[in-house]
């Protein structure tokens, strides 16, 4: 990690009846994102499976955050999970607070 990478987070609700929900209620997920450039160097979520968590690294390491439209269209095409609706809000999240950041914007972190 170096100083040029930031840590951004976002959290969004699961839906009722899934195990992800039993165990966490919202799905979390940390990036770690180079400050300059916008790529994703690291990523993690608190989907349950570890194939669940290894889909999310694997399609999202090297992506740009501000190209929220092609990570989504990653997920919309290729995840099938009960999570996708939620994973989808966390992510848009982490790019809103990601260009906040950029533009210098006063970002409160409560989300």
């Amino acid at each position: 990690m170096t100083e040029k990478t930031i840590f951004i987070t976002g959290y969004a609700k699961l839906p009722n009846g899934i195990t992800a929900q039993q165990l966490y209620s919202v799905v979390a997920i940390g990036l770690l994102v180079d400050r300059e450039t916008g790529i994703i160097v690291d990523a993690d979520c608190t989907l349950v499976t570890t194939t669940g968590k290894k889909f999310f690294r694997e399609n999202i390491l090297g992506k740009n955050i501000i190209d929220y439209n092609s990570i989504e269209k990653i997920f919309l095409d290729r995840y099938f999970g009960s999570a996708k609706k939620a994973i989808l809000s966390a992510l848009r999240i982490c790019s809103e607070k990601f260009e906040m950041i950029q533009n210098g914007e006063d970002y409160k972190c409560n989300n």
